[in-house]
Parts: structure tokens; sequence; C-alpha cells
């Protein structure tokens, strides 16, 4: 029992983490139960889905996890398949947008987020960010870019570039989950439509396939910076990254299956509804 306490206690303490996951959390939960007393309450599996990846990416973030990710190249790769893909795909799950409108407070919107996003440059950005062609650039770039070796080993021995590498990839995978999974009809707000979601996230697949297929098929060491480092378990390196490479190519890569698979439901669902009407109406 206290070795597992052992290992849910912060390798290195972030008061940035701690906030963001309280913030995120509370709102939530107040936005929650105010969506409760509505005519269209939020049910409770929205609940629990938005809850479990705010969970894990405090866990992989703010545990001993954070120190194994630190001197192993696969749970690295584990993290940020949390941190990129299986977390924030969780808590979009849940309808943030709805809930969480519900749960900050109207003196803090009208006051600091109501000029905030009327400010031109805010919402440039965010347009630019939810860009159709951006979005999946970015989300696999990203990918891409902190996995060059070299830009890996900098990172990897810097506290400061460390943390900008998890933050950049949590906050992306939050917009472009948010852009793909958007409960709302696709004709809301100017939204994408499903198709184009659909092909979005087909498109993702084989540059993350690349990544990992050249990380578990190369033949060298390409990350040698676990070396000076020091691995947590002995294991050589050429295993450590073969694993590593089957991480980014396998799991990452049925996260868009899986989403495929949503969004076609979703899809089916709204067709249906809209043709109930209309066919009620011949």
């Amino acid at each position: 029992m206290t070795s597992f306490v052992h290992y849910l206690l912060p390798w290195e303490f972030s008061p940035l983490v701690v906030l963001f996951c309280l913030l995120a959390g509370g709102v939530y939960l107040r936005g929650w139960s105010r969506c409760r007393r509505t005519a269209q309450p939020v049910g409770y599996w929205p609940l629990a889905s938005y809850m479990t990846g705010l969970l894990i990416v405090y866990l992989v973030m703010q545990t001993r996890f954070d120190y194994l990710s630190q001197h192993m190249l696969w749970i690295h790769r584990l993290q940020h398949l949390v941190l990129h893909h299986l977390g924030p795909f969780l808590m979009m799950l849940g309808n943030p947008g709805k809930v969480l409108a519900q749960g900050v407070p109207a003196g803090f919107q009208a006051a600091v987020l109501a000029p905030l996003w009327r400010f031109p440059p805010v919402r440039a950005l965010y347009a630019l960010l939810q860009n159709a062609v951006v979005a999946p650039l970015l989300f696999v770039g990203l990918i891409w870019f902190w996995l060059l070796p070299d830009v890996h080993f900098t990172a990897m021995l810097s506290a400061g570039r460390y943390q900008l590498m998890n933050w950049s990839m949590l906050i992306d995978a939050l917009l472009f989950w948010w852009l793909i999974l958007d409960p709302r009809p696709r004709h809301a707000a100017r939204r994408l439509g499903y198709g184009a979601r659909i092909v979005i996230l087909t498109l993702i697949v084989p540059p993350q396939i690349l990544i990992g297929a050249h990380m578990a098929l190369a033949k060298v060491s390409l990350y040698p910076v676990y070396n000076v480092c020091g691995r947590a378990w002995p294991i050589s390196p050429l295993v450590d990254q073969q694993i590593a490479g089957l991480v980014t190519w396998i799991p990452a890569s049925m996260m868009s299956v899986i989403g495929v698979l949503l969004l076609v439901r979703r899809w089916m669902n709204e067709s249906q509804n809209t043709a109930l009407p209309a066919a009620g109406l011949s």
C-alpha cells in the first residue's frame, strides 16, 4: 500500500498542473450540476468521460509516472499518448463547451472572457488553430518535431523545454479533439461537417504510422539522451525504442479509428433526426 501511494506522489511538483486540473475539474463539476437542473441535462457518461480524461492527464504529469517518462523512451511515448490522444479525447466527449459555459461565473465571463473573445487577434489565432488544414498539420507536426533526435535530446535535459513540450502537446490536443468531437450539429456556428472531420482523422494516420515504424524498425538507437539520463529498468536501448515505436504506431492510429466510428454514428443519428420531421410533413 505504501509503495502504491509512493507512485501517486508528485515527482516534481508543478503548481501549474495542479491549478489546471483543479480549475478544469471544479468548473466542469459546477457547470454539470447546473446543467442537471435544466430542461436538457447532461448525463453521467459525459461527466465520467471528462473526469477520467482529466484524471489520467494529471497522473502522467504529476505522479511518479513523470519520473519514469524521463528515464524510459516507451514510457515517455505512453505519456504523450495520454496527453495528445486519450486524455483530451475523453475530455472532449464530455461536452465541455456547454458544461464549462455553465460552470464559469457570470461575472468572470462578462468581465474577462467576453472582452478577450472580442479581441481580434484572439479570434484570429483561434480561427487559425481550428482551420481544417492547420489543425491536422499541427497535430502531426508536433509529434514529429518533439521526436527529432536533436530536439528531443535538448528537451529531455532542460526542465523548461520539457514542460513546454508536454504543455504544447496537451493544449494542441485539446483544440484538435474539440474541433473533431464538437457535439453541436455540423451546421451550428459553421462547424466542419462530419465528412471533413472523418477525412482529417484518416489523413493523420499515415504520418503517425511512419513515425512509429521508423522508431520501431530502426537498427540503431535514435535517442541517446536516455543513456545519459539512465534508464529506470535494465533493457537495451533498441528494445526501449522498439516498444516506443509500437506505442506511437498502433494505439495512436487506433484513436483515429475510434473517432471515425463515433462520428459516423453521430452523422447517422443526425440524419435520422432530420429525416423524421420531413417524413411527418410529407
